[in-house]
């Protein structure tokens, strides 16, 4: 479609609906009340039917479908309450349709404006379906490991002569000979992985640490898989392929907190057009994480528009303290401080409560901790409102405590008093 055809459609639409509505407000009849109620009722229960259909399709999940019952059904309350009220109410008074009037007559610039800014002329509808789908297809069209090191290789400069690069290289090129013949010397390979790393043979230092992960087999930890996938993915020039990715699902196998895992596995899901779940995904890292954290500036950069993208409201919070403030600050809010925080001014409260917060969930990401600190953090976080997280931390909490239902007992008291049972 045409620029000049789209705005001559465009216009044409709207100035037909605004002279409807002109004409409406000034004949001023009055409609039924009952039956325009019945009408958006009638709706609200045909969108309750098409969330089932969607969730018995797999378009979305059952923790979607339950909020978004619940929001539809809020809704059908209102409109009943509505129908109620506006019986036997007649015809606005001739002020208020005038204003209404003035209202509709500057729709139409209004409307031309924001469009201008936000739309895309010349562009179909997509469903929420097709771009579901689209995603899938993006990840699953994606070149793999050796195609994206062949395109890095061809776009990477060539290395300028330097003496003290050139000193490393020799070194590092007499350590991969030695080690030729020392194939199970763990140190050495390690060493290895690290100086091919920082020489930006992002390839060499992947064989090197996939060597390190051999040599300690079952010994082999979370930490040992991240530092493999992130070579993989420099390797490829920033790219998660198929081959990193199943590198990071290891690595969140074995450990959920790893801060380099998450931080990629968010990268993979923006790459492949799911900028909803990384949202998601980088949300709980930020929050898990010290402020020192080498991707907390990409984080804090990134979330507000990850959230408009996604469609949740979202304020970015303040930044976390650095690890060394963490430690000297102690573990986490105390009952006794979050009944001192109702004293202090909203603002000056949920700063207090989020630095407390953000404290106690990086030391129960990476120290773990007893079930009565979870339910410190889901107090805390029932202190700033914030549900969201508070069931996320329940969730997990019964999978951690729940083959002892004694140990869950505090966490499901605070799990209550915060409003998430019911």
């Amino acid at each position: 479609m045409s620029m000049v055809g789209f705005w001559f459609g465009a216009g044409a639409i709207t100035v037909a609906v605004l002279a409807l509505n002109v004409l409406a407000l000034l004949r001023a009849r009055a409609e039924d009340t009952d039956s325009a109620h019945d009408r958006e009722m009638r709706v609200y229960r045909d969108q309750l039917e098409e969330i089932e259909r969607d969730l018995a399709r797999g378009v979305i999940g059952e923790n979607e479908a339950a909020r978004l019952r619940t929001e539809v059904s809020r809704r059908l309350l209102d409109a009943d309450t509505a129908r109620a009220r506006a019986r036997g109410r007649g015809p606005a008074p001739r002020t208020m349709r005038m204003a209404g009037l003035v209202l509709v007559l500057a729709v139409l610039p209004l409307t031309l404006l924001t469009y201008w800014q936000v739309g895309a002329p010349g562009y179909a509808d997509l469903p929420l379906a097709q771009r579901l789908e689209q995603a899938a297809e993006l990840r699953a069209a994606r070149p793999d490991q050796a195609a994206l090191e062949a395109r890095m290789a061809e776009r990477r400069p060539a290395a300028q002569d330097d003496a003290d690069r050139a000193e490393h290289a020799a070194l590092v090129a007499q350590l991969r000979s030695a080690l030729q013949d020392r194939p199970q010397d763990l140190q050495g390979h390690q060493l290895l992985a690290h100086n091919e790393a920082m020489l930006g043979n992002f390839r060499e230092a992947a064989d090197a640490q996939t060597r390190v992960i051999e040599i300690r087999g079952a010994q082999a930890g979370a930490d040992d898989h991240a530092v493999l996938a992130e070579y993989l993915i420099l390797a490829a020039g920033g790219a998660v392929s198929p081959e990193a990715e199943a590198v990071l699902e290891q690595v969140l196998r074995r450990d959920p907190q790893n801060g380099v895992a998450l931080y990629y596995t968010g990268l993979l899901f923006a790459q492949t057009g799911r900028e909803d779940r990384t949202f998601a995904v980088w949300r709980r890292l930020h929050d898990m994480s010290p402020g020192d954290a080498p991707w907390m500036d990409e984080l804090r950069a990134s979330l507000p528009e990850l959230a408009e993208i996604a469609g949740v409201r979202y304020q970015l919070p303040p930044r976390p303290p650095a690890r060394a403030a963490m430690a000297e600050q102690g573990p986490g809010p105390t009952r006794e401080d979050i009944e001192a925080a109702e004293d202090l001014s909203e603002e000056e409260r949920t700063e207090m409560v989020e630095g407390m917060v953000a404290r106690l969930m990086n030391r129960l990401a990476t120290e773990g901790g007893a079930p009565e600190d979870w339910a410190r953090l889901i107090a805390a976080l029932g202190v700033l409102g914030d549900t969201e997280r508070a069931e996320a931390i329940w969730e997990e909490a019964q999978v951690v405590f729940g083959a002892e239902p004694e140990a869950l007992a505090p966490v499901r008291a605070a799990a209550e008093n915060a409003g998430l049972l019911r």
